[in-house]
């Protein structure tokens, strides 16, 4: 995949982002400053979603696809499902212990 030069994101993921944006956010808003910050958080978290989806697939497709053709054979399915689940299972892992790294950090103060 094309990176841009200024960040390294993919092109085609930044597309994506731009697709996913919520309506009610990229409005000009009248809304109170928490509903301005819950749709920013939105926006955010949507953002690292597809950002942690298309670096998934990069990864799993580069490690379960060796010939690309028109559909997956049964090895290549499976190799991709358990690439998927180990990504995911690493992912929430390292979410966790952060969150809780946080917390305690917090609660130190």
């Amino acid at each position: 995949m094309d990176h841009k030069e200024n960040n390294h994101m993919p092109i085609q993921e930044e597309s994506t982002l731009k697709k996913i944006r919520l309506r009610k956010c990229d409005k000009e808003s009248k809304d109170p400053p928490a509903s301005v910050y819950f749709c920013q958080l939105i926006s955010s978290n949507l953002m690292l979603f597809s950002h942690q989806l298309i670096k998934m697939t990069e990864k799993c497709f580069k490690k379960c696809i060796s010939k690309p053709g028109t559909s997956l054979d049964s090895s290549e399915q499976k190799c991709v499902a358990m690439c998927m689940d180990r990504y995911m299972d690493s992912f929430n892992l390292v979410s966790k212990t952060y969150s809780e790294r946080l917390q305690r950090e917090r609660n130190r103060m």
